[in-house]
């Protein structure tokens, strides 16, 4: 029986560039799981195995690995920075139970830091902060320290000092013990020495440490009492308290140093055990039945409880598809039967492994706690619950976002179609962000996803591990519809031929609806003119119309729709007739009620220097892009803007150009807004090209 309390779950977590994988790496280093360190850079890093990520340097997918630090087991999570992935984040986030969020000590909080620490804040995950790179130029501990306040509206809570910044950058005093911890030049983590604190930092580090202590014994009232007469509370105490602060999210323990240079990693490990909460102490997840609201009952983590698990990832490697599965109560031994409660089927457990990136361990059994990935699962999904045959539940979902762009692909030789629909088969299992759909009248693949570099990173895979070579269509832009005015209509559908015909009258009333309210559906018809079993009827006829607009052939969004009158025939009418009518209805009066075409619009977060700012706003402006904010920081400006999607195609090479490669960009999906009729002439007449070709 292993000890629950000596468990910690972690994701590490941050922007692009702050150094996420190169911490982990230490971590993997400092607990001896690996012996030679693998840089980023050279592209031989543990947990960036993807071709894909030893190219670019950057981190797609997350990659698990376990590892033990003073006694305790390390479950890591490395998760990707770039926006493209955050779905990846979020799937981690959700399944663990704190957090190392990683900033840059000369970029500070950059844009992808918001979008995840805003994650992590809706998954409720305790976290550390660790400000990483102090030995870069412009570093600056305490500036950052301010930003994740101003910014991020955290709460952070200093507990190592720098001694020494940029180039100068040795140690770090540890706020608690009143010890620095320096480090000498060869870069190994274990080369340091315990001293005192240097002359010139002790009035800094007395005034740093009264305010940690205030801070902690808040959380404690008969503590905070004597503290305030005069009472230093224990070590033990202060500690007691920082770990509940930070379990409660009340403050994040903050922490600095140079992952790359092996300065400030143990304390960083420390505090992983001292204060980021076990298994046991996270609140448990909430049940839902079947639509997804709350029961009220929760997945308390206990290893003697029926079983209860969820599958937050799936990914297909050389040994077969690998279910990546955390396990909340009760155990999951080999050779066992699982219920998989959202299909309702069984599965029985052939091989489990503890992964170590992409080498893995087998085991025999796992428990409440653990992080592990099963072999061979056939129906299982992202976001499945997993359980006892006897006690079916269900673990809240994952909701994932939608896509935004698409492109049309097709296999470069006849052979390669079922080769390409048996990848695609697996990565969309293996992304929940990632769509696919096949064309109806071209008979062409459309392939949907978040963004340019998450569809060429796909295509880019399809290559290399499927051996599929594609012809890769111009990007689409996911348009919408929508109408700008309220029509009261009438539409009459009537049919007679031989035996029972068909007769079914509506007299209705459509308006525009809330934002993102979709189809909304009300009857004030009085008397039995639509007798009440017809409504249904009419309800669906229109829904089913609403995929396919009036305008340019794009689903549409948030229509009401009341019925208000109507005639029906004894013997003529049926739910089929109204149905009819209905669909009828939508054809003739969408266009009536100021139909219009809608864009997606992106939040855009660019960081230019300062010498290119007004180039880089004007190109924006050239974009329709509406400026939001800027900020000036140390090293340049942050400029926030909303840009039309279809806008910013290319837009990565644009603005390197203009920042002599300097500048930085990540953008999301912020809403659906109203197309200029410049654009919409054009994307009605380039739909109609592609018709027209069909």
């Amino acid at each position: 029986m292993t000890d629950l309390s000596k468990y910690r779950n972690i994701g590490i977590f941050a922007h692009v560039d702050a150094g996420k994988t190169t911490t982990t790496e230490r971590i993997l280093k400092l607990t001896g799981k690996i012996h030679k360190l693998g840089e980023v850079h050279d592209g031989e890093s543990t947990t960036d195995f993807m071709e894909q990520e030893a190219e670019r340097g950057i981190t797609i997918q997350s990659a698990a690995v376990s590892c033990f630090w003073n006694d305790h087991r390390f479950n890591v999570i490395d998760t990707p920075g770039h926006v493209d992935f955050t779905v990846e984040v979020y799937r981690s986030l959700k399944v663990l139970d704190g957090g190392i969020g990683v900033f840059c000590g000369s970029g500070g909080v950059e844009p992808q830091s918001e979008t995840n620490w805003r994650y992590a804040n809706e998954s409720e995950v305790a976290r550390i902060i660790f400000v990483n790179k102090l030995d870069r130029m412009g570093a600056d501990f305490l500036r950052v320290v301010k930003q994740t306040k101003d910014v991020l509206a955290a709460n952070p809570l200093v507990m190592v000092l720098p001694i020494g910044i940029e180039d100068e950058f040795k140690g770090v005093v540890d706020l608690l013990t009143r010890k620095a911890w320096v480090w000498d030049e060869t870069g190994q983590a274990e080369n340091y020495s315990i001293e005192d604190v240097p002359a010139d930092m002790v009035d800094m580090v007395e005034e740093y440490r009264e305010q940690l202590i205030e801070s902690a014994v808040e959380m404690d009232d008969d503590l905070m009492e004597a503290y305030m007469e005069g009472e230093e509370p224990s070590m033990e105490d202060i500690k007691r308290c920082i770990r509940e602060g930070t379990r409660t999210m009340h403050f994040f323990p903050t922490y600095c140093g140079s992952a790359f240079k092996n300065k400030g990693m143990q304390l960083l490990l420390d505090a992983v055990v001292d204060y980021l909460p076990a298994p046991q102490e996270v609140d448990p997840q909430p049940l839902t039945d079947e639509e997804g609201n709350e029961t009220g009952e929760h997945a308390i983590v206990d290893a003697d409880a029926p079983l209860k698990a969820l599958a937050f990832k799936i990914m297909d490697d050389r040994f077969g598809a690998l279910t990546f599965v955390r396990i909340y109560s009760g155990r999951i031994n080999k050779g066992d039967t699982i219920l998989n409660s959202a299909t309702g089927k069984t599965e029985r457990i052939g091989r489990m492994c503890e992964m170590q990136a992409d080498e893995r361990n087998e085991l025999e059994t796992a428990q409440a706690g653990d992080i592990i990935a099963i072999v061979g699962m056939k129906n299982v999904q992202t976001g499945h619950t997993l359980c006892d045959v006897k006690h079916p539940c269900t673990l809240e979902a994952m909701v994932f976002p939608e896509p935004v762009i698409s492109i049309a692909v097709a296999p470069k030789d006849k052979g390669g179609s079922e080769k390409m629909g048996i990848a695609i088969g697996k990565m969309i299992a293996e992304d929940p962000s990632f769509r696919v759909e096949t064309d109806e009248d071209s008979g062409e693949t459309i392939l949907k996803g978040m963004g340019e570099l998450h569809l060429d990173i796909k295509v880019d895979i399809l290559k290399r591990t499927y051996g599929v070579d594609l012809i890769v269509g111009e990007p689409q832009v996911a348009y919408r519809e929508t109408i700008t005015q309220e029509v009261a209509d009438s539409y009459t559908h009537k049919k007679q031929s031989g035996g029972s015909g068909q007769f079914g009258k509506i007299d209705y009333i459509i308006r525009p609806g809330e934002q993102n309210s979709g189809f909304t559906f009300s009857s004030s018809v009085v008397g039995g003119n639509v007798p009440k079993e017809f409504w249904p009827a009419v309800e669906k006829g229109f829904e089913s119309m609403m995929q396919t607009g009036t305008v340019a052939g794009f689903p549409v969004l948030d229509v009401e729709l009341e019925l208000t009158d109507g005639a029906f025939h004894a013997v003529d009418s049926s739910a089929i007739a109204f149905e009819i009518a209905a669909k009828g209805a939508f054809r003739q009066s969408m266009p009536k009620a100021g139909a219009q075409l809608l864009e997606p619009i992106m939040k855009v977060d660019v960081f230019s220097p300062e010498d290119n700012v007004g180039d880089v706003i004007g190109d924006l402006n050239r974009r329709r892009g509406m400026i939001k904010d800027q900020q000036a920081g140390v090293t340049g400006v942050r400029i926030k803007a909303d840009v039309p999607l279809s806008e910013m195609f290319g837009y990565i090479g644009s603005l390197r150009t203009m920042t002599s490669g300097r500048g930085q960009f990540s953008m999301e999906f912020s809403h659906y807004s109203a197309c200029p009729n410049s654009v919409s002439e054009k994307v009605i007449a380039e739909v109609k090209e592609r018709e027209a070709k069909k």
